[in-house]
């Protein structure tokens, strides 16, 4: 089915995210910062800032039980800034070649609403798609299908006409489940093939 609408995450496919930048200073032994981001400041517990909880209660919720961490806990919100230093060059030039012809782009992102707020006008790109959807604001969270309904139905999508870019299996997958067509994001070059392949380049 020819595709209308082209949805794409931003962290990791548009915009680079890493939490070990800031803490490669703060925690300067490999192994011991690992641990620290495996076990402690995990995804698990990132996810659900990307759902809409506060960040105060997130902290709290830790320091209660890594008292001895608490410092290094409240680090990354204080740095958080540092985990998004550049978008990606070649997937940005993608994006807006797409909308120079014509195709219809918006964004799906999980993101914490407040640490949105603060970085995205640092990417002014991002205000070239024709509107974006964060999880932190709808307290809603991909793969959940309920977000991609939520966005299809707030930009007017036709699923099946959707492809959506992301650079997680499991919410490529999630999409899928959602009615949308969807792609992996592994490279800007595979991206650029993929998207030849459906006609939009």
């Amino acid at each position: 089915m020819t595709v209308s609408h082209v949805v794409f995450d931003i962290g990791r496919v548009l915009v680079h995210w890493d939490p070990e930048l800031p803490y490669r200073r703060l925690i300067p032994d490999e192994a011991e910062r690992r641990r620290f981001l495996d076990e402690i400041c995990n995804h698990a517990w990132i996810v659900e800032q990307d759902r809409g909880r506060a960040w105060a209660d997130a902290e709290a919720e830790l320091v209660a039980r890594h008292p001895q961490h608490a410092d290094l806990i409240r680090a990354f919100r204080r740095h958080w800034r540092e985990m998004v230093p550049h978008a990606y060059p070649e997937t940005v030039a993608i994006f807006r070649r797409l909308i120079a012809n014509g195709v219809d782009v918006t964004l799906l992102t999980n993101w914490a609403a407040d640490t949105y707020e603060e970085a995205s006008p640092d990417f002014e790109f991002l205000r070239e798609a024709r509107g974006v959807t964060v999880s932190g604001r709808v307290r809603l969270i991909k793969p959940d299908i309920a977000i991609y309904d939520h966005h299809a139905r707030t930009f007017g999508l036709d699923p099946a006409r959707t492809l959506f870019i992301d650079d997680s299996p499991a919410n490529v997958e999630g999409a899928r489940e959602a009615g949308w067509q969807s792609v992996l994001f592994v490279s800007p070059e595979r991206l650029e093939q993929d998207l030849a392949a459906f006609g939009l380049l």
